[in-house]
């Protein structure tokens, strides 16, 4: 349709040196209010000024001009065209036309699960690493959020037609893990506590890692003196020199690896590759040692940095005085490996933005190493995810896990659920979908650079604005269609004559003016702002407004009357919101339920 609207706006603007002016400029868009019309054009107000004239009587002569198109029938779909404002020229589809998108939505071929799919990108090779956690250390609330983000970006770049891999980068060497052996030989001398048996559960296991990570770092805030004791660990454990070590090490990174994928299940991803940084470490500490004899690093106390103050960015080491590669080198080393395991044509980096200031000089300096490959990489940054006060605690008192948000989120939906006549397993199945449901739209129905602020209660309202709400609408659609099936009614929309449709009201406002239909075929367009943006909120915010625009249509409307010439139809739209809903939950990486 935009097509179709577009050539008749060039058609009747006449001379060419006007459509040349206009050439490459988008003419068309969506009214937010939707009693504007379907589309609206502000070629009247571009065009105004070039002709010395008055943007409002341009408007309505290209609105009369319009208005025979439509009359002959050139300009077929479009049922009229009005002028608003100071020259916007709106356009209103036909019911025809209306008819036709909702049985497209309805159609095998582009329609069903397809619908909303486009070919935008054309099988661009398009990588997405996200997430993050690193082995013998918690799963926190952040990467909850790194994980929504990330996780529905890639979604979106596979809706528009992306080749799309998804990637994990994972800190299994570091201090944090010498902290977590650090902690464990403490904790031998004073508790003469030894290593968990493969006996206990996983949980009981990652608890344990947990614990002695705990007290390593806990401890050495307080004995700084120790560093050498803490750099000596580090260093058996980037270069596997201590047998006993490397047994223990190889468990406890297993053991983490094992529990992420718990979570990753629960959540709804399937990473196709996972890099660790004792692969980038040793990469990078080559490439920075090559880079230090070209002059793009240099010595600096012992140590090996990059002077990004040259570019407006801070100095960091990349190489550190005990000659073990820092953080920024990793990411050097990283960016070779993943460009290497599959040349990609673009790559997004999801983080908080605590990490703005690291990765933009890392990046600066990988741009000096590997110009072609760093102008394909991105980095997209999120705020922090921050808890009400009061609403939920840690079990440790320290860090809130991501587990432990999942599990008391799923609790608290299990105790929406009680009076639900469901078995046991299916109530917990769909509880922890409810859940997770809570916690992404939550995070995805903000631009994904602000903080968030979680309130565990709102976010499982069964009503307004949370992920829930949109579950269970679509389980109310799935009830109807039941009852319809039940009924024996089918959906043919074929059979409905347009003039039968002129008296149909919904929500007061008579099927042309519908706002339901209006809504549901706009999907595709929505989808598509939301991958050229990286703005998954343009995505939570239609589906809220489609979930409210159905939930009124199905108080106002009786939808399954027996002998009612009009039910297949109505049955129909509801089964074109369920797609739509569906489809754009699936998008946001969120289940829907079988029933609520």
């Amino acid at each position: 349709m935009n097509k179709v609207i577009t050539d008749a706006i060039f058609k009747v603007v006449g001379d060419e040196n006007s459509a040349s002016f206009l050439m490459g400029k988008n003419l068309l868009d969506r009214p937010g209010d939707l009693s504007h019309g379907d589309y609206s054009t502000n070629v009247a107000m571009i065009l105004a000024p070039k002709l010395g004239v008055k943007p409002i009587e341009l408007a309505n002569q290209i609105m009369q001009k319009l208005q025979a198109s439509i009359a002959e029938g050139v300009l077929t779909g479009i049922e009229k065209v009005e002028v608003a404002g100071p020259g916007f020229i709106n356009f209103y589809l036909s019911q025809s036309t209306s008819l036709e998108l909702i049985k497209e939505i309805l159609s095998e071929d582009k329609g069903g699960d397809n619908y909303g799919k486009t070919n935008l990108h054309g099988g661009k090779k398009m990588i997405y690493e996200y997430t993050d956690p690193n082995p013998f250390k918690q799963f926190h609330i952040g990467h909850l959020m790194s994980n929504a983000i990330g996780e529905s970006l890639a979604r979106l770049g596979e809706w528009s037609g992306g080749d799309v891999k998804r990637y994990c980068y994972q800190g299994d060497v570091g201090r944090h893990v010498a902290f977590t052996f650090y902690g464990f030989d403490l904790l031998k001398k004073e508790e003469g506590i030894e290593w968990p048996s493969e006996n206990l559960s996983l949980s009981e296991k990652v608890a344990f890692l947990g614990k002695i990570y705990a007290k390593g770092a806990t401890h050495f805030k307080d004995h700084e003196e120790d560093e050498s004791i803490v750099q000596e660990i580090n260093k058996k454990i980037y270069n596997k020199s201590d047998n006993e070590l490397n047994a223990l090490y190889d468990l406890g990174k297993k053991w983490s690896m094992d529990h992420f994928e718990e979570i990753y299940k629960m959540l709804g991803t399937k990473f196709n590759e996972y890099f660790f940084e004792s692969d980038s470490s040793v990469v990078g500490l080559e490439e920075v040692k090559k880079g230090l004899k070209s002059g793009i690093f240099e010595e600096s106390e012992g140590a090996v940095i990059f002077k990004g103050e040259n570019y407006g960015l801070n100095t960091r080491v990349f190489i550190n005085k005990f000659g073990l590669p820092t953080y920024e080198a990793k990411e050097v080393g990283l960016a070779l490996l993943k460009y290497n395991k599959d040349p990609y044509e673009v790559s997004f980096t999801i983080t908080a933005n605590e990490q703005d200031n690291v990765l933009a000089v890392s990046y600066k300096a990988i741009e000096q190493i590997y110009p072609e490959i760093a102008k394909k990489n991105v980095h997209l940054s999120h705020g922090m995810l921050k808890l009400t006060t009061g609403k939920m605690s840690s079990r440790t008192g320290d860090v809130i896990t991501g587990e432990s948000m999942l599990h008391d989120m799923t609790e608290m939906a299990l105790s929406k659920m009680e009076e639900r006549e469901i078995p046991e397993e299916e109530r917990k199945e769909i509880a922890q979908q409810i859940a997770v449901s809570a916690i992404k739209y939550t995070i995805l129905r903000q631009t994904i650079g602000k903080d968030i602020i979680f309130d565990p209660q709102k976010s499982l309202s069964f009503e307004g604005d949370s992920g829930p709400y949109l579950q269970y609408s679509c389980v109310r659609a799935k009830s109807v269609l039941n009852k319809a099936k039940n009924n024996g009614i089918e959906i043919d929309l074929d059979k409905i004559e347009i003039e039968n449709l002129k008296d149909f009201k919904i929500c007061q406002l008579g099927w042309a003016g519908g706002k339901l239909e209006k809504m549901l075929v706009r999907f595709p367009e929505v989808l598509i702002r939301s991958e050229v943006e990286r703005a998954p909120h343009y995505v939570s915010q239609y589906l809220l407004d489609v979930a409210s625009e159905f939930n009124s249509f199905y108080a106002n409307t009786q939808i399954v009357v027996e002998g009612d010439f009009l039910t297949p139809y109505k049955v129909g739209l509801t089964k074109a919101t369920l797609i739509v809903l569906t489809n754009g939950l699936n998008v946001l990486g969120i289940e829907v339920p079988s029933r609520m």
